[in-house]
């Protein structure tokens, strides 16, 4: 693989011989975000499941409580994925877990040792190599996806970040990448869609369980405690009997 391989082009005729008949993939080149791009195509009645929209650059990514998300042209992946349900709409909170569960066990597979931040950060050895967002939109989830891939320690926007090439993957190419994690969620989304759970599976990647945390809500109050398990909505239940739905997690030491 040439130096210059890991940062080609998005390909979209390699990378749709790669993927299953369920996902259909739109490749371009610059947008403001995927996530809006995907949601708006929804929402004017021209999308439906299985629908992706993937980017080589996103001037107005972002993750989640609306933090940006940047990263150097043609170095991460940056994508959104478009899912229809049938499973109860309670449970609908648990799918950006399992896209973090599909995520880091696939990735495994090609020696990256990552772990999952409740609810969905992907960590390498504690700093943040990718992470989720989610969007009820219509009558499903945009699922919003971002991974550092080779992106160089100097490009890194945050000191605790960093990318599947500073771990040491050899397989950066971001058209193999694309078509090996689709699949693989495919089959996970089919799964857990026709009644599987995944809490199990998902626990044993988890980076959280076990620790003791410190959880800033969206009202500005923190909480201290320690992470016990999760539910099928996706919530954190703490040891103090506290349930949480939506928060900023810090593991401690």
């Amino acid at each position: 693989m040439g130096i210059e391989a890991p940062r080609a082009p998005l390909d979209q005729s390699r990378i749709d011989a790669a993927l299953s008949r369920y996902w259909r993939v739109s490749v371009v080149d610059l947008t403001a975000s995927t996530q809006d791009d995907l949601a708006n195509k929804i929402t004017s009645g021209h999308g439906r499941s299985g629908d992706v929209i993937i980017a080589n650059y996103q001037s107005a990514g972002r993750g989640r409580l609306d933090r940006s998300f940047l990263a150097t042209p043609s170095t991460a992946l940056l994508f959104s994925v478009f899912l229809e349900p049938q499973r109860s709409r309670d449970d609908w909170s648990f799918i950006p877990l399992l896209a973090g569960f599909s995520i880091a066990e696939t990735l495994r597979k090609i020696s990256a040792r990552i772990t999952i931040k409740w609810p969905n950060d992907l960590l390498i050895n504690e700093k943040k190599v990718g992470g989720i967002i989610s969007t009820a939109v219509g009558g499903g989830v945009v699922v919003g996806i971002g991974i550092n891939v080779s992106t160089t320690q100097v490009e890194l926007p945050v000191e605790n970040a960093t990318s599947l090439a500073l771990n040491g993957v050899t397989k950066l190419d971001r058209n193999f990448l694309l078509p090996l994690l689709l699949n693989a969620f495919e089959k996970h989304f089919t799964e857990w869609d026709q009644g599987e759970s995944f809490l199990e599976k998902y626990s044993l990647l988890s980076a959280t369980r076990g620790r003791e945390v410190s959880i800033l809500e969206a009202g500005g109050t923190s909480i201290q405690s320690q992470a016990v398990s999760f539910d099928e909505q996706g919530r954190l239940h703490l040891s103090d009997g506290q349930i949480v739905t939506v928060g900023d997690v810090i593991h401690l030491r």
